[in-house]
């Protein structure tokens, strides 16, 4: 198991198992990195879900925090803190940028202008979109970033898809857009992400280390 320590990585070599060497990143801007965006509302299984698998797979995740507040009172309760605001974070590129749902957290990402640009600047460079729940209707949909992609969300919100062909589907990949569907699909849309930013042997590893059964 790989640990990120600041600039070093404690990496098993694959057939040796017993043997582990040190090995020195000289750019830290080489780390695949990740935005989790949570707000007032958002859904907590989804967001801890997905912050927590990405870490596991040694993604460098930042939490993100609309609204002026650092901490946020998610959708049954639970305060979380996020590690900034998005304003101090807007300016950086992030290999993927991952939604959360949750209604009332859907709709306070929409409201904000800063998110929907950062958004529109991750569709223009083509790098990864991630949405689950309420998120890809009430956030991407309504500024028109589903167009032109099959995706899918809570059945409640189906109706505001432009494609709804792939509706029923648990998980959607297609083109630089993941999506899935609710907290009952937010470990399988964590994998997913991880998978997609680390390689399918990561996400296997990490899957098996949290006992995640495969069908």
């Amino acid at each position: 198991q790989r640990r990120v320590m600041g600039q070093i990585i404690l990496c098993k070599v694959e057939k040796c198992k017993s043997l582990f060497f040190l090995l020195f990143i000289s750019a830290p801007e080489m780390a695949i990195n990740a935005l989790a965006v949570v707000a007032n509302g958002s859904e907590e299984i989804e967001a801890i879900c997905v912050i927590d698998t990405l870490r596991r797979a040694l993604v460098q995740v930042d939490v993100a925090a609309v609204g002026g507040n650092k901490q946020i009172t998610a959708s049954r309760g639970v305060v979380l803190v996020a590690d900034f605001l998005l304003e101090e974070v807007e300016n950086i590129d992030y290999n993927m940028i991952v939604l959360p749902g949750g209604l009332k957290g859907a709709e306070n990402l929409r409201d904000s202008s800063v998110l929907i640009a950062m958004l529109k600047k991750q569709r223009a460079a083509h790098r990864w979109i991630a949405a689950i729940c309420a998120a890809p209707a009430v956030v991407l949909a309504t500024h028109g970033l589903l167009e032109g992609h099959a995706a899918t969300c809570y059945p409640t919100f189906a109706h505001m898809l432009p494609d709804t062909s792939q509706i029923e589907q648990r998980i959607v990949v297609h083109k630089q857009l993941i999506t899935s569907r609710a907290p009952g699909t937010a470990l399988e849309f964590a994998l997913k992400l991880a998978e997609t930013l680390m390689g399918p042997d990561v996400a296997e590893d990490v899957g098996k280390t949290m006992l995640v059964q495969t069908m």
